[in-house]
């Protein structure tokens, strides 16, 4: 079984802790993020460290223990360095660019597609690559899952929006018989 959840987490010097009513509130310099707890796991807070401590010791609770442990990691890592998720669109005459808080998709079908952005959330577009960038890991990765759903990558060709350095499955087209 993991060992995940046992691990301590280190609070940088520049983060602030709260922890109160089951709800954490980690502030940082990049923003502020806020998170509820399971009621079946604690946190305590002393010396620098959060340890993630659970009421009984049951299978469910320790897989808990471990996600609880990992969204906390992942506020403090986004509070102080942020995250960054890229996209590449592929595809003649697809494009992207960015207006506001929208992104404007063309994308091959017969209109262009505003992608309205969350709170939170910055993009830029490059070439052919959208940068999405935010300090909420869980927000940013469902903000590039929604944008990759727009136009999937097809097998044939390749053309649609993928993650950078994601591999897609190749097929061999149809060939014609005599």
């Amino acid at each position: 079984m993991s060992r995940v959840g046992r691990k301590p987490v280190e609070i940088p010097e520049k983060v602030k802790i709260e922890y109160k009513d089951k709800v954490v509130t980690v502030k940082g310099e990049k923003g502020t993020l806020t998170s509820t707890v399971n009621p079946s796991v604690d946190l305590d807070i002393k010396d620098k460290l959060i340890v993630v401590t659970m009421e009984k010791e049951t299978r469910s609770n320790m897989a808990l223990q471990g996600m609880t442990r990992s969204i906390v990691a992942n506020m403090i890592t986004g509070v102080t360095k942020g995250y960054e998720r890229s996209l590449e669109i592929n595809g003649i005459g697809y494009r992207a660019e960015v207006k506001g808080n929208t992104i404007v998709f063309n994308l091959g079908y017969s209109h262009p597609i505003n992608f309205e952005l969350p709170k939170g959330i910055s993009a830029s577009v490059a070439k052919a690559i959208v940068k999405i960038s935010g300090i909420d890991n869980q927000l940013l990765g469902q903000t590039a899952a929604t944008i990759r759903k727009l136009r999937p990558p097809e097998p044939y060709k390749g053309k649609g929006i993928k993650y950078v350095g994601e591999r897609i499955k190749r097929k061999a087209g149809k060939t014609g018989t005599k």
